[in-house]
Protein backbone atom coordinates (compact mmCIF):
# COMPACT_ATOMS: atom_id res chain seq x y z
CA UNK A 1 0.00 0.00 0.00
CA UNK A 2 1.28 3.62 -0.83
CA UNK A 3 -0.78 5.91 1.92
CA UNK A 4 1.20 8.89 1.72
CA UNK A 5 3.56 10.21 -0.51
CA UNK A 6 5.84 13.62 -0.94
CA UNK A 7 5.23 15.84 -4.03
CA UNK A 8 6.89 19.23 -3.68
CA UNK A 9 8.35 20.57 -6.83
CA UNK A 10 6.52 22.72 -9.22
CA UNK A 11 4.31 22.03 -12.00
CA UNK A 12 7.03 23.29 -14.67
CA UNK A 13 10.06 21.44 -12.79
CA UNK A 14 7.75 18.11 -12.93
CA UNK A 15 6.78 19.23 -16.77
CA UNK A 16 10.34 19.04 -17.91
CA UNK A 17 11.75 16.63 -16.25
CA UNK A 18 8.52 14.42 -17.74
CA UNK A 19 9.00 15.84 -21.57
CA UNK A 20 5.38 17.04 -20.89
CA UNK A 21 3.73 19.09 -23.76
CA UNK A 22 1.22 21.40 -21.89
CA UNK A 23 0.59 22.39 -18.19
CA UNK A 24 -3.10 22.26 -18.42
CA UNK A 25 -3.37 23.48 -14.52
CA UNK A 26 -3.06 25.96 -11.60
CA UNK A 27 -0.17 25.54 -9.02
CA UNK A 28 -0.45 23.09 -6.48
CA UNK A 29 0.78 23.71 -3.50
CA UNK A 30 4.16 21.72 -2.13
CA UNK A 31 3.08 18.67 0.11
CA UNK A 32 5.72 16.32 2.36
CA UNK A 33 2.52 14.60 3.46
CA UNK A 34 -0.12 14.14 0.08
CA UNK A 35 -2.77 12.18 1.73
CA UNK A 36 -6.08 10.92 0.16
CA UNK A 37 -8.03 12.98 -1.21
CA UNK A 38 -5.46 15.65 -1.56
CA UNK A 39 -5.19 17.46 -5.09
CA UNK A 40 -1.81 16.40 -6.95
CA UNK A 41 0.44 16.24 -9.71
CA UNK A 42 -0.56 13.45 -12.31
CA UNK A 43 0.75 13.60 -16.29
CA UNK A 44 -1.69 11.82 -19.00
CA UNK A 45 -2.07 11.77 -22.86
CA UNK A 46 -4.56 14.27 -24.44
CA UNK A 47 -5.80 14.87 -27.92
CA UNK A 48 -1.91 13.51 -29.15
CA UNK A 49 -0.24 15.85 -26.61
CA UNK A 50 1.38 15.02 -23.03
CA UNK A 51 -0.33 17.04 -20.63
CA UNK A 52 0.20 17.52 -16.67
CA UNK A 53 -2.72 18.26 -14.72
CA UNK A 54 -4.62 18.15 -11.26
CA UNK A 55 -6.26 15.17 -10.15
CA UNK A 56 -7.40 14.14 -6.29
CA UNK A 57 -5.95 11.24 -5.16
CA UNK A 58 -8.85 8.64 -4.71
CA UNK A 59 -10.20 7.00 -7.68
CA UNK A 60 -13.89 7.79 -8.46
CA UNK A 61 -15.30 5.50 -11.07
CA UNK A 62 -17.57 7.14 -13.71
CA UNK A 63 -20.61 4.61 -12.21
CA UNK A 64 -20.30 5.65 -8.90
CA UNK A 65 -23.17 7.06 -6.62
CA UNK A 66 -21.04 9.58 -4.70
CA UNK A 67 -17.44 10.85 -4.04
CA UNK A 68 -17.38 8.62 -0.83
CA UNK A 69 -15.59 5.57 -2.19
CA UNK A 70 -12.75 8.03 -3.22
CA UNK A 71 -10.71 7.04 0.06
CA UNK A 72 -10.96 3.51 -1.01
CA UNK A 73 -9.37 3.63 -4.47
CA UNK A 74 -6.09 5.46 -3.30
CA UNK A 75 -4.17 2.35 -4.36
CA UNK A 76 -4.90 -0.10 -7.06
CA UNK A 77 -3.24 -3.73 -6.93
CA UNK A 78 -0.84 -4.92 -10.04
CA UNK A 79 -2.55 -8.06 -9.55
CA UNK A 80 -6.18 -7.22 -9.69
CA UNK A 81 -6.29 -4.21 -11.73
CA UNK A 82 -7.53 -5.25 -15.02
CA UNK A 83 -10.76 -6.89 -13.39
CA UNK A 84 -11.57 -5.25 -10.88
CA UNK A 85 -14.69 -2.67 -12.14
CA UNK A 86 -13.36 0.58 -10.32
CA UNK A 87 -10.21 0.06 -12.56
CA UNK A 88 -10.29 -2.22 -15.35
CA UNK A 89 -11.74 0.72 -17.44
CA UNK A 90 -9.04 3.29 -16.44
CA UNK A 91 -6.75 0.42 -17.32
CA UNK A 92 -7.41 0.19 -20.88
CA UNK A 93 -8.22 3.86 -21.67
CA UNK A 94 -6.64 6.32 -18.73
CA UNK A 95 -3.57 5.52 -17.84
CA UNK A 96 -1.04 8.12 -15.86
CA UNK A 97 1.89 9.02 -13.93
CA UNK A 98 1.96 10.41 -10.80
CA UNK A 99 5.65 12.29 -10.31
CA UNK A 100 6.29 11.87 -6.16
CA UNK A 101 9.83 13.37 -4.90
CA UNK A 102 9.12 9.84 -2.76
CA UNK A 103 7.14 7.92 -0.36
CA UNK A 104 6.33 6.39 3.25
CA UNK A 105 5.85 3.33 4.39
CA UNK A 106 5.82 2.42 8.20
CA UNK A 107 7.79 -0.24 9.66
CA UNK A 108 6.20 -2.33 12.56
CA UNK A 109 8.03 -1.83 16.19
CA UNK A 110 7.33 -3.46 19.46
CA UNK A 111 5.39 -0.39 20.10
CA UNK A 112 3.89 1.25 17.27
CA UNK A 113 5.05 1.93 13.76
CA UNK A 114 8.09 3.97 12.65
CA UNK A 115 7.93 5.85 9.18
CA UNK A 116 10.26 5.43 6.72
CA UNK A 117 11.09 7.61 3.40
CA UNK A 118 11.79 6.00 0.47
CA UNK A 119 13.14 7.89 -2.50
CA UNK A 120 15.09 7.39 -5.45
CA UNK A 121 19.37 7.40 -4.51
CA UNK A 122 19.95 9.71 -7.27
CA UNK A 123 17.29 12.06 -5.94
CA UNK A 124 15.35 12.69 -9.38
CA UNK A 125 10.98 12.38 -9.22
CA UNK A 126 9.38 8.72 -9.09
CA UNK A 127 7.37 8.26 -11.87
CA UNK A 128 4.38 6.10 -10.41
CA UNK A 129 1.76 4.05 -12.42
CA UNK A 130 -1.33 5.64 -12.17
CA UNK A 131 -4.73 5.52 -13.59
CA UNK A 132 -7.21 8.52 -13.54
CA UNK A 133 -11.09 8.55 -14.06
CA UNK A 134 -13.40 11.27 -14.74
CA UNK A 135 -16.54 11.48 -12.63
CA UNK A 136 -19.88 13.80 -12.63
CA UNK A 137 -21.91 14.77 -9.75
CA UNK A 138 -24.81 13.64 -10.12
CA UNK A 139 -26.18 16.76 -7.73
CA UNK A 140 -24.27 19.00 -9.39
CA UNK A 141 -22.76 17.89 -12.30
CA UNK A 142 -19.69 19.18 -12.02
CA UNK A 143 -16.60 16.78 -13.48
CA UNK A 144 -13.79 15.66 -11.08
CA UNK A 145 -10.80 13.96 -12.41
CA UNK A 146 -9.33 11.20 -9.93
CA UNK A 147 -6.55 9.28 -9.55
CA UNK A 148 -4.76 5.89 -7.93
CA UNK A 149 -1.36 4.23 -7.60
CA UNK A 150 -0.97 1.06 -8.54
CA UNK A 151 0.86 -1.06 -6.19
CA UNK A 152 3.04 -4.21 -6.41
CA UNK A 153 5.45 -6.46 -4.87
CA UNK A 154 8.31 -4.67 -3.15
CA UNK A 155 12.11 -4.52 -3.83
CA UNK A 156 14.88 -5.36 -2.01
CA UNK A 157 14.96 -2.03 -0.05
CA UNK A 158 10.96 -1.66 0.56
CA UNK A 159 10.35 -5.27 1.31
CA UNK A 160 11.73 -4.83 4.99
CA UNK A 161 9.11 -2.31 5.70
CA UNK A 162 5.96 -3.75 3.52
CA UNK A 163 4.80 -6.13 1.64
CA UNK A 164 4.29 -3.86 -0.71
CA UNK A 165 5.16 -0.58 -2.79
CA UNK A 166 3.69 1.48 -5.86
CA UNK A 167 5.08 0.51 -9.38
CA UNK A 168 7.39 2.73 -10.51
CA UNK A 169 7.85 3.51 -13.95
CA UNK A 170 11.12 3.49 -15.64
CA UNK A 171 12.10 6.42 -18.95
CA UNK A 172 11.91 4.10 -21.21
CA UNK A 173 8.05 3.05 -20.15
CA UNK A 174 6.63 6.36 -19.94
CA UNK A 175 5.55 6.62 -23.59
CA UNK A 176 4.10 2.98 -23.18
CA UNK A 177 1.91 3.67 -20.60
CA UNK A 178 0.56 6.51 -21.57
CA UNK A 179 0.13 5.49 -25.09
CA UNK A 180 -4.10 5.83 -25.44
CA UNK A 181 -3.74 3.26 -28.22
CA UNK A 182 -2.32 0.77 -25.82
CA UNK A 183 -5.61 -0.73 -24.45
CA UNK A 184 -4.82 -4.47 -24.23
CA UNK A 185 -5.06 -5.22 -20.62
CA UNK A 186 -2.64 -8.40 -20.61
CA UNK A 187 0.38 -6.91 -22.60
CA UNK A 188 -0.23 -3.78 -20.43
CA UNK A 189 -0.12 -6.15 -17.24
CA UNK A 190 2.99 -8.19 -18.88
CA UNK A 191 4.98 -5.03 -19.31
CA UNK A 192 4.24 -3.78 -15.60
CA UNK A 193 5.29 -7.39 -14.54
CA UNK A 194 8.60 -6.80 -16.23
CA UNK A 195 10.06 -2.94 -14.90
CA UNK A 196 13.26 -3.10 -12.77
CA UNK A 197 12.51 -0.51 -10.31
CA UNK A 198 15.27 2.00 -9.82
CA UNK A 199 17.71 2.16 -6.79
CA UNK A 200 15.95 3.35 -3.76
CA UNK A 201 17.07 4.40 -0.43
CA UNK A 202 15.55 4.96 2.55
CA UNK A 203 15.83 6.45 6.06
CA UNK A 204 13.53 6.56 9.50
CA UNK A 205 11.60 9.73 9.94
CA UNK A 206 10.28 11.10 12.57
CA UNK A 207 6.05 10.15 13.82
CA UNK A 208 5.10 13.63 12.76
CA UNK A 209 3.96 12.44 9.74
CA UNK A 210 1.43 10.08 10.76
CA UNK A 211 -0.82 13.06 11.39
CA UNK A 212 -2.23 14.76 8.08
CA UNK A 213 -2.08 18.58 9.18
CA UNK A 214 1.78 18.07 9.49
CA UNK A 215 3.54 19.15 6.72
CA UNK A 216 6.70 20.86 6.63
CA UNK A 217 9.72 19.32 5.04
CA UNK A 218 11.11 18.40 8.36
CA UNK A 219 9.07 15.38 8.15
CA UNK A 220 11.60 14.15 4.97
CA UNK A 221 14.79 14.81 7.83
CA UNK A 222 16.62 11.37 8.98
CA UNK A 223 15.42 10.76 12.63
CA UNK A 224 19.12 10.75 13.66
CA UNK A 225 19.08 14.76 12.86
CA UNK A 226 15.40 15.70 12.72
CA UNK A 227 12.22 15.88 15.34
CA UNK A 228 10.50 12.66 17.38
CA UNK A 229 7.49 14.12 18.57
CA UNK A 230 4.40 12.81 17.39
Amino acid sequence: MCGRFVQTQSAETYAEYFSVDAVRTDPVSPSWNVAPTDRVYAIAEHDEERQLGTFAWGLIPWWAKDRKIAAKHINARVETVAEKPAFRDSFKEKRCIIPADGFYEWEKKEKGKLPHYIYRTAGDPLALAGLWASWKDPETEERHRTCTIITGRPNDVVSALHDRMPVILPATAWDAWLDPAADDPAQLHSMLGSLETPDLSEHAVSTLVNKVANNLPDLITPLETGAVGA
